[in-house]
């Protein structure tokens, strides 16, 4: 079994064949230049480490890799615009570097090349694959539209958070394990089994960049610690303080959720975190990691391959819950 450094690399060596300098540039090299930013890797990964439980011959799905790595990066475009982000993987974002016209139309055609590699997978498993692959991608724009609507309500349970996330984010890395599998070779319940696996560590994941983004080190994390405090971004820790919040703490809390002061913005993350602090939230969000990481290997343990083909992916799972970016 290959290991997810071995699967990393394999990936890299994939992307950097891919020829972005084109013409018009002004389309192609913000392409380049997203892609070129690196990043976790962890979506085509757990492709091909799903497609390596079942063959030894991972570049089966190697076409299917790069095309939800394509197509991960073009939502980034887009969401950065929508968001107002300034900084990506510690870098300019595209629509700062260039502007939003362009970021718009590189993004779209990232969308058209992901297709295009999705539909080189082997022939026998196109159009379960494709159908797979569209039905996530109107899943993931479905989660968005619900982060954009949780921006102007007032009340977001946190069962609506989580079902937005994993349909924002957590169905990507589902979908890709699951389409790994079936290239592979896996039967279906196989197949399903490895996408629960994927859609639990997908919510975990998500879970924990709520975390990094009030408790990780910036340096590290690639973009300003407390940016979602300062834009009063609904997540999993904001919604359930403001569930728990009572009489001072919930005037306190609501009192900076209302300050858009940039001369203020330090101490706003400041007295927000310690809020948080005094709520137990960082406790909260971290026992939902972690069920939502038992809940994953449940389903692996379930996949009917060797003990030990399954090894990577579940230290895969437990390095992800532990990283600091």
């Amino acid at each position: 079994m290959k290991t997810f450094d071995e699967i990393l690399q394999l990936i890299n060596t994939e992307l950097d064949k891919i020829n972005w300098s084109k013409e018009p540039k002004g389309l192609y090299e913000p392409i380049g230049y997203i892609l070129s930013l690196g990043g976790k890797r962890v979506r085509p990964a757990v492709t091909l480490m799903a497609c390596n439980l079942y063959t030894d011959d991972v570049t089966k799905a190697m076409k299917a890799a790069i095309g939800l790595e394509i197509f991960h990066n073009f939502t980034l475009l887009h969401d950065d615009i929508m968001d107002k982000a300034d900084v990506r993987r510690g870098k300019p974002t595209v629509h700062k570097k260039w502007d939003d016209n362009t970021a718009i139309l590189s993004g779209d055609v990232m969308q058209i090349e992901a297709y295009k590699w999705m539909a080189e997978v082997p022939e026998t498993h196109l159009k379960p694959v494709l159908d797979i692959f569209s039905k996530l991608a109107a899943e993931i724009c479905e989660g968005q539209q619900y982060d954009m609507e949780f921006e102007s309500r007032e009340q977001v349970s946190p069962d609506e958070y989580l079902e937005m996330i994993r349909l924002k984010t957590a169905v990507l890395m589902a979908g890709g394990c699951q389409i790994g599998a079936l290239v592979g070779g896996a039967n279906d319940k196989d197949a399903k089994n490895l996408y629960e696996f994927g859609n639990n560590i997908g919510l975990a994941f998500q879970l924990k960049d709520d975390l990094l983004d009030v408790y990780g080190d910036e340096a590290s994390f690639g973009k300003r610690i407390g940016g979602d405090i300062l834009c009063n971004k609904k997540t999993y820790l904001l919604i359930n303080a403001l569930e728990k919040a009572k009489s001072t703490d919930k005037e306190k809390l609501e009192f900076w959720l209302n300050n858009n002061n940039p001369e203020q913005e330090t101490e706003k993350i400041q007295a927000v975190t310690a809020l948080y602090n005094k709520l137990d939230v960082k406790k909260i969000c971290e026992d939902k990691m972690q069920f939502y990481l038992d809940k994953a290997i449940v389903h692996l343990d379930r996949v009917q391959v060797e003990e030990h083909k399954k090894l990577e992916l579940q230290k895969l799972a437990e390095k992800l819950m532990s990283r600091d970016d």
